[in-house]
């Protein structure tokens, strides 16, 4: 994987998601560190949940049967594009996994904070420990992400990925909230850090190193 040198930290290029399927990437994005710097605040988080959404085959998708609309248009563009979209008031946030053309996305689903927590805190109302962001609404609102971030992409904008830990162990389960999708709602898509308390849902056997090595 070539790498980039940003200050000190190491920043993921587009090579992360080459020869990998969506289901791949959605692994292999846990334990990476999600970065958002809005110029006031640089938020940076630990992602530890994720889906994947498997394009035209995935009923669950919305871009199901290559659905393209105004809403879905980003879905068609290259790995590493930013599709933001809005559902009960809240924003999530998803990255395209595939070539240009192949509408498939992971949507990141809950995240450890790292740095700016205390505005993470204030964002989310005052709420704090793991209510800050263990949730795919509850962190794009803590990490302060909008809809204004639809159709950026993770290479050359204000939001980034940079390499952070390695997941003791990975636990693939059904996806959830998802309501009249027949079969599509058991596939299991949903990625998780095992141990991780951030992780969205009821939690057991949470480690005492959050999940990573």
């Amino acid at each position: 994987m070539i790498e980039e040198k940003r200050g000190k930290t190491l920043k993921l290029t587009n090579t992360f998601f080459e020869k990998k399927t969506t289901i791949e990437v959605a692994r292999d994005l846990l334990g990476t560190k999600l970065v958002h710097d809005t110029g006031a605040v640089k938020y940076t988080s630990l992602i530890v949940e994720t889906e994947a959404y498997l394009g035209e085959t995935d009923e669950a998708a919305h871009s199901y049967l290559k659905r393209r609309t105004k809403r879905t248009e980003v879905m068609f563009m290259p790995a590493g594009a930013i599709y933001m979209y809005q559902m009960h008031r809240q924003v999530l946030l998803n990255f395209i996994t595939m070539e240009e053309g192949v509408p498939e996305a992971v949507l990141i689903r809950a995240v450890e904070p790292l740095t700016g927590i205390s505005e993470m805190e204030l964002n989310r109302g005052l709420k704090s420990g793991v209510e800050v962001s263990n949730g795919p609404g509850k962190l794009t609102q803590a990490m302060e992400f909008s809809m204004e971030d639809y159709g950026k992409t993770l290479f050359d904008s204000n939001i980034w990925l940079e390499k952070g830990l390695t997941p003791a162990q990975i636990v693939a389960t059904e996806r959830i909230g998802l309501p009249n999708k027949k079969m599509a709602k058991h596939f299991p898509l949903r990625f998780i850090v095992a141990g991780n308390p951030f992780v969205s849902g009821k939690k057991k056997d949470i480690s005492k190193n959050n999940g990573f090595y």
